[in-house]
């Protein structure tokens, strides 16, 4: 495990967008490995929506699910995930932007599903040729966090005057509002509240969000549980159940499908950046993981 020393060199910092970017962009959030040189940090990321992390320089390794770890280029795009994002980070500052489905049917040129459960090197990836030029103009030599929010905030203003929202704008904010309801536990219940047919439901789904509207019912079902556990690791697993489990032994095969190792496993291991995320991210926006953000 991760010697306190180490975990408390690993901060991250949220900035909430402007409210005409707040449908698109859940938050721009500054990860500081002030590491000291030679030493790594270890993590698990959970599933989420899409995500652009730029690096000041190149200093990661990732693996989606049970991947072997790959160096990461230095601009890394993250398509929406059902799968435990693996990593291993050394000395670095990186600023991240998560993008809300919303976000993607706008900004980026390609559907979702295309990029599920995969990482890309968006400075090469034509579909997210709208925000290149954001890349190169994040980090200021101040190093101040605020400023730094400010410009990518902006940037993100100048391409909504720029390009219109999608035509299935509001069909995917509705989408997002009922997955985020914990009452909606079905497709058929999922498309009576959209007033949509399953097959319309499920092409809006890969579009906009990656993954087929089961899928995604029991992700956020899981996210609920483990979102619990983030915030009070003192908790058993048993007392985050979401109420839609039918029993522990439900909730350990949904574990083992989205973070690719048991709840044991998981919770032996320490998690200084997952941590630090989940309890900034909740005083934030109210919310400890980015898939139960409102939209």
């Amino acid at each position: 495990m991760l010697n306190q020393a180490l975990a408390d060199a690993v901060t991250v910092r949220f900035f909430m967008p402007s409210p005409q970017v707040a449908p698109y962009i859940s938050t721009y959030y500054l990860t500081d490995f002030a590491l000291p040189k030679g030493q790594e940090v270890e993590d698990w990321l959970h599933p989420e929506w899409a995500n652009l992390r730029i690096w000041d320089r190149q200093a990661s390794r990732i693996g989606i699910g049970g991947e072997q770890l790959s160096k990461a280029p230095q601009v890394i795009a993250t398509g929406p995930t059902s799968q435990t994002g693996h990593f291993v980070a050394s000395q670095a500052r990186v600023w991240g932007v998560g993008i809300l489905p919303l976000g993607w049917a706008r900004f980026i040129d390609a559907p979702a599903a295309q990029f599920a459960d995969s990482v890309c090197d968006a400075q090469t990836e034509p579909a997210f040729a709208r925000l290149s030029p954001l890349f190169g103009e994040v980090f200021g030599k101040q190093g101040d966090p605020a400023a730094e929010a400010a410009r990518i905030d902006a940037y993100f203003c100048d391409l909504i005057e720029r390009f219109p929202p999608h035509e299935d704008e509001a069909r995917i904010r509705a989408a997002h509002t009922a997955l985020l309801d914990d009452a909606v536990t079905s497709v058929t219940e999922l498309a009576d509240r959209l007033g949509m047919s399953s097959r319309s439901l499920e092409r809006l789904s890969l579009r906009a969000f990656g993954f087929s509207p089961k899928l995604l019912l029991r992700r956020q079902r899981f996210l609920r549980s483990l979102a619990q556990f983030m915030l009070d690791p003192s908790l058993t697993w048993i007392k985050t159940l979401d109420c839609h489990y039918v029993d522990q032994a439900h909730f350990v095969r949904d574990f083992r499908r989205f973070m690719a190792m048991s709840p044991s496993a998981y919770a032996a291991v320490d998690h200084p950046v997952l941590r630090s995320a989940a309890r900034a991210r909740a005083v934030a926006t109210g919310a400890a993981v980015q898939a139960l953000h409102q939209p």
